[in-house]
């Protein structure tokens, strides 16, 4: 499953899954060909492959990982004092300013990551380079993911609108993930097909906060009357955010889909 989603910064959230057979980076490609501008994701090679009109911006939550990952292979009285904790604390400290950034416009966000965050960003580079792992260890492969990524770890300092991490895009996976344990004996590229379509529509929906049932319901009522007198004039009019959707279609009265919501963020 691949899938591509709006930033924080779009007034309406979009979601959108797709099914392909394999992991080839002319999925990516072909999807966004008609696309320009910044493109948040892990270190999959597949995306540093497109053309010169999507500009990827990397996640220093995957590079905080690989170092807990090899902060607890270490001796219990080791950890705290090992350079796999250091490389997480310096990862802790950047997503930390970026939690005291949250509430301001994407200018002064801008502003103020090159003031506090930069030099947090450039001293663990200069640590990191200077470390001296060995190669084969775990240890020793972060730190040459990390140097690997620099130029897009370092990206998001370039615009407040970016993000620390793909952690957005990731947090979208959620359904999924819960979903493929019911999943275990379908095999049918075309059923995979129709769910893609539906998992697009309802987490679309819930990241709008509108009611998945009420939402569906109110387009397949709709939907065989488009056109006609007194009906929706285009199928438009059923996005997200159109201004056509009644009020009973959302979720602010009952609170459930801001409640998973909110979950999925702690997540």
């Amino acid at each position: 499953m691949w899938y591509y989603r709006t930033s924080g910064e779009a007034r309406n959230q979009i979601v959108l899954y797709e099914y392909q057979p394999h992991r080839k980076y002319k999925n990516p490609e072909r999807f966004l060909k008609s696309f320009t501008g910044y493109l948040h994701a892990d270190g999959n090679e597949v995306y540093h492959n497109l053309a010169d009109n999507v500009t990827v911006v990397g996640c220093w939550a995957h590079l905080k990982r690989k170092f807990f990952d090899a902060m607890i292979t270490l001796p219990k009285d080791r950890p705290a004092s090992s350079s796999a904790a250091k490389g997480v604390e310096y990862c802790d400290r950047l997503f930390h300013l970026e939690r005291q950034f949250s509430e301001l416009i994407h200018e002064e966000r801008h502003r103020e990551r090159e003031r506090q965050a930069k030099p947090v960003v450039d001293e663990f580079f200069s640590w990191i380079g200077d470390l001296g792992s060995l190669p084969g260890t775990l240890l020793g492969k972060t730190a040459s993911y990390g140097m690997s990524q620099r130029k897009y770890l370092e990206r998001y300092l370039s615009d407040g609108r970016l993000e620390i991490s793909n952690n957005r895009a990731e947090r979208s996976t959620n359904p999924f993930v819960m979903g493929r344990k019911n999943w275990l004996f379908t095999n049918a590229p075309n059923g995979a097909k129709a769910r893609v379509i539906y998992y697009s529509l309802l987490v679309t929906a819930k990241e709008n906060g509108l009611n998945p049932y009420e939402y569906l319901a109110w387009v397949f009522t709709n939907a065989p009357n488009v056109g006609k007198q007194g009906y929706i004039k285009s199928f438009e009019e059923f996005l997200s955010g159109s201004e056509s959707i009644p009020m009973n279609v959302f979720t602010s009265i009952a609170g459930k889909g801001q409640t998973e919501q909110m979950a999925w963020e702690e997540e």
